[in-house]
């Protein structure tokens, strides 16, 4: 047993026997256990729970280097997920080189590996089943484990968050994305609202753009979320609405009250008893 893993069954040995794992005011948050966890649940693979509250028993590392992939941000270990999630970036990433030219893609966070609230970042990522993917080409070289922790993703809109950086942005984005929300198994994908309004005057009336939900952020990335595998214990996400919402809707997102919202107060740490119970047994599997 690692170090680390140590740590984490010494603590959780000493909340349930003082009852503070079960108790919804615990002031023990769920990404100090989660966070410090280094190798996997040997387990069944099994989402558990949902995308923003739950822990993924049986991950897989994805490697840190594939033929079109390669893994940044190294030491932030987080690039395991469920097996569905594995061999859909597997196959994205060549069919994204495929039919847009890159080299291939450059890939951050996926999970950590047994899931769970995120130390740093994140509120979901937490069952395997979400991937953050740069929409910046892979190079045409391996990088070194430094510059994985250094370099940093291209960002895609201007300034006034109203439209793309038409500096920055491709043709050969508008194919990766295709590809991704092509994939029978992508949910939905996330993307900054002004790649969204990219996207449907590239492709409007395309299906595909349905997948692509507008969110604040994403602006040198875009999130990909998979459905919960068949048999699994997680919940999906409601389904996207049909058509390519390239409608009033994502008009909204460059109104006044969507591009300057008020500050919201810092959301309280999710403690164990928010998770489902399954997750105290990820965090225990030896």
């Amino acid at each position: 047993m690692s170090h680390l893993n140590r740590s984490v069954l010494v603590l959780l040995m000493t909340l349930a026997g003082t009852g503070c794992a079960h108790e919804p005011g615990s002031s023990t948050a769920a990404k100090e256990l989660f966070g410090r966890s280094r190798t996997a649940a040997p387990l069944e693979p099994d989402p558990i729970g949902f995308y923003s509250r739950g822990c993924l028993a049986g991950a897989r590392q994805l490697p840190i280097d594939g033929r079109n992939w390669q893994v940044m941000r190294l030491s932030r270990n987080r690039n395991w997920g469920h097996p569905e999630l594995i061999e859909f970036l597997k196959r994205f990433s060549a069919a994204a080189a495929k039919d847009s030219g890159w080299p291939g893609i450059l890939v951050g966070d996926l999970s950590q590996p047994r899931g769970g609230p995120m130390l740093t970042g994140h509120v979901s990522h937490q069952i395997g089943l979400d991937a953050d993917i740069w929409l910046t080409p892979m190079p045409g070289r391996v990088l070194t484990r430094e510059e994985r922790e250094q370099v940093s993703a291209v960002g895609m809109v201007r300034g006034d968050r109203l439209d793309i950086d038409r500096g920055a942005w491709t043709d050969r984005h508008v194919a990766v994305l295709r590809a991704a929300a092509m994939d029978p198994g992508v949910q939905r994908i996330f993307v900054n609202p002004a790649i969204k309004r990219a996207l449907c005057r590239a492709a409007g009336g395309e299906p595909w753009l349905g997948k692509m939900r507008p969110e604040r952020g994403h602006d040198s990335h875009f999130h990909v979320r998979m459905f919960c595998p068949r048999g699994s214990t997680c919940t999906d996400q409601e389904s996207t609405p049909p058509g390519d919402s390239c409608d009033d809707t994502l008009e909204w997102w460059f109104t006044d009250e969507a591009l300057h919202p008020p500050e919201s107060p810092p959301r309280p740490p999710i403690t164990m008893a928010n998770l489902p119970e399954r997750c105290r047994e990820v965090l225990l599997a030896q």
